[in-house]
């Protein structure tokens, strides 16, 4: 999973909630790659829409799911519901959920 070093090109950020906008879930980003990070294979695959390698890809927990999935930026929009995800993992990742966002345990340098 990669660091992002220029926030600002960023539409969204670790802790918020989305939408997929050609699937339809909602759910929670938990990391961010400033461009495409998998192989060239799972693109071919999985990546139908063919959506650009050269802009944010987010990885991101899917609600009422044990799935998590890694989503180009275009195929995402904010979640209006605001609502807590339900996810097993969400625990390993988030320390509490207010004001419709997540925010990020903090670890003990």
């Amino acid at each position: 999973m990669g660091k992002v070093t220029n926030i600002t090109q960023l539409k969204f950020s670790v802790g918020e909630l989305v939408h997929h906008r050609l699937f339809g879930y909602r759910g929670v980003i938990v990391d961010v790659d400033k461009n495409f990070q998998a192989t060239e294979e799972w693109y071919q695959a999985v990546a139908k829409s063919r959506p650009p390698k050269n802009k944010p890809w987010y990885h991101v927990l899917v609600h009422e799911s044990d799935q998590a999935t890694y989503v180009a930026e275009q195929n995402l929009e904010t979640d209006e519901k605001l609502e807590p995800i339900k996810h097993p993992m969400i625990e390993h990742f988030f320390s509490s959920f207010k004001h419709g966002k997540y925010r990020r345990i903090e670890l003990d340098s």
